[in-house]
């Protein structure tokens, strides 16, 4: 088996063989031949369909699992790209999670309010083969919410990586990446605990442990 014959393959948490993945893969992709339309449709979906919601829990597997995702309808960085990669996988394109630690200079105040910093240590996205190439696709933020907060939308043409940009629409500093953990065949929910526990003050500790809900 090539190496990246195994991120074809479902896991715990990406479910790509769930019934409602594979249909919502199939119904996206649908007309679409090569592979790069394909990704290309799919990513638009998550990125659009899929609102963004920072506020969600994520202390057990199935706040993450892409079918949860998908029928939630909403999610934060490591949700969707989850999802991505499970769409993407259901239709034959291997794709793998990728984490970095990032600074956002405009940090929602709620999120603010539970770290000691604006790093965040567990933005997760994705990393799809394409023409025999691994490329990275950040479907974080969808169209309603850029443009509520002036933020550049990311666009992916399937060729090149698409990250978010490092300033808004106004030229304020927006989003930096600090560090970029490597590459992941499912979700490392337990890396994912560690790095936020590293981080965040009491009170955050608490909601990640599941004490309590943002």
């Amino acid at each position: 088996m090539e190496e990246r014959e195994k991120y074809l393959n479902p896991t715990p948490m990406i479910d790509c063989g769930h019934k409602t993945v594979q249909e919502k893969a199939n119904e996206v992709a649908k007309g679409q031949k090569g592979v790069i339309e394909k990704a290309s449709r799919l990513f638009y979906f998550v990125r659009d369909e899929i609102k963004y919601n920072p506020y969600l829990p994520r202390y057990l597997p199935e706040h993450f699992r892409a079918s949860d995702t998908l029928a939630r309808r909403e999610g934060f960085c490591v949700q969707k790209a989850v999802l991505l990669v499970a769409l993407c996988r259901a239709v034959g394109i291997p794709g793998r999670l990728r984490f970095a630690i990032i600074k956002n200079h405009l940090l929602p105040g709620k999120v603010a309010e539970l770290l000691n910093t604006n790093l965040l240590p567990d933005h997760g996205y994705t990393e799809l083969y394409i023409n025999d190439q691994w490329v990275k696709a950040t479907p974080t933020f969808d169209l309603e919410t850029c443009q509520k907060n002036r933020i550049i939308p990311v666009e992916f043409d399937g060729i090149h990586d698409a990250k978010f940009h490092p300033h808004t629409q106004d030229g304020k500093f927006h989003i930096e990446y600090i560090l970029e953990r490597g590459s992941f065949e499912d979700v490392p929910l337990n890396e994912i605990r560690e790095w936020l526990l590293a981080v965040l003050k009491p009170e955050g500790k608490r909601v990640i442990l599941g004490e309590e809900s943002l």
